[in-house]
């Protein structure tokens, strides 16, 4: 007699064929609507579930893991951000925590490096000016911008993505800085030709563009309050792509309102999918949709990466992605 599946539970659509894995490897359950699960559903699904698949819009906290059920052995994460998940309660409960690291690294880069070149050249203003009707042709002083080449960019988390980025921004000209908790092999350093900053106060007052890549950490919450948003140059430019979290999202938009600096690029928010209403109406903020994985390749080999994990966790072995250990 076949041993009994383990029951996996999926908060979120995935590709179709990462669904259709999980379907062949467990016993499965998916959310065919996809709309993101309330504190109850997740509840129910805790106390049934031998395993979570859960996404960054699933709020996994105390109240929620207070109520798992006792087969519940593994949060099998669709993403690499755990900031959702709480972490300690999970420990406490026993409980393994897995995630997809590294294949989102050259996806974020990309967005990271298409934000970077967007907000200086005021790309999303041509084309909202192209679209609405209001271009009456070529003019010498029409959306004058800045250049990227020559500038020095002051990246924040020196990490995988942080490291993309970096490589992404050299082959513009663009001078490499960045501040981390720790600094980078001497090698990295070398290869990036990257500056470290001790100091963030000191690095964000000399930046031209300040790119976010930490992640979200208590310690990174409001990381760029209203008091290190004040130190920046009124020509900068700020992109993140990281955690909305990290920045006070409120301190920013009366920040660019005022043209206490130059612009922001942003994919990410403090509330999502809310967005401050005063960061929609400013013209010198391009606003995406939290799409920086968004890619086939990169939602696939997520999937692989959850399936890895539950399978190695199921056959009795550790997963190769775990990160319980890791953040405490």
């Amino acid at each position: 007699m076949a041993p009994k599946k383990p029951l996996v539970i999926v908060t979120r659509k995935l590709p179709a064929s990462v669904e259709t894995r999980l379907m062949e490897l467990f016993d499965t359950r998916l959310n065919t609507t996809d709309e993101p699960m309330s504190t109850k559903q997740l509840i129910e699904a805790v106390q049934t579930a031998d395993v979570l698949v859960p996404t960054v819009t699933d709020r996994i906290d105390r109240e929620v893991l207070a109520q798992a059920g006792p087969k519940l052995k593994l949060l099998a994460n669709f993403g690499a951000g755990v900031d959702h998940i709480d972490l300690k309660t999970a420990r406490a409960r026993g409980l393994l925590v897995t995630n997809t690291p590294g294949v989102l690294t050259s996806d974020t880069a990309d967005l990271t490096m298409a934000l970077i070149l967007a907000v200086p050249r005021r790309m999303s203003e041509g084309e909202r000016l192209l679209r609405n009707g209001d271009w009456k042709g070529w003019s010498p002083t029409l959306l004058m911008g800045h250049r990227v080449f020559g500038k020095r960019l002051g990246i924040i988390g020196m990490g995988r993505i942080g490291s993309a980025v970096a490589r992404r921004a050299r082959a513009f000209g663009v001078s490499i800085h960045y501040h981390n908790r720790r600094r980078v092999d001497s090698d990295l350093e070398a290869e990036l030709e990257a500056t470290y900053w001790e100091s963030l106060d000191q690095m964000l007052a000399r930046m031209d563009i300040i790119s976010i890549n930490c992640p979200r950490t208590p310690a990174t919450y409001h990381l760029l309050n209203a008091r290190r948003l004040a130190l920046l140059q009124p020509t900068a430019y700020i992109v993140n792509t990281s955690r909305g979290e990290v920045i006070d999202e409120t301190a920013l938009a009366k920040a660019l309102e005022a043209k206490l600096i130059g612009g922001a690029g942003l994919d990410v928010y403090e509330n999502e999918p809310s967005v401050d209403p005063a960061l929609l109406g400013l013209e010198n903020c391009v606003l995406l949709p939290h799409m920086s994985s968004s890619t086939h390749e990169a939602r696939t080999e997520m999937g692989e990466k959850v399936i890895i994990n539950i399978k190695t966790h199921v056959d009795g072995h550790k997963p190769p992605d775990r990160v319980l250990e890791s953040m405490f």
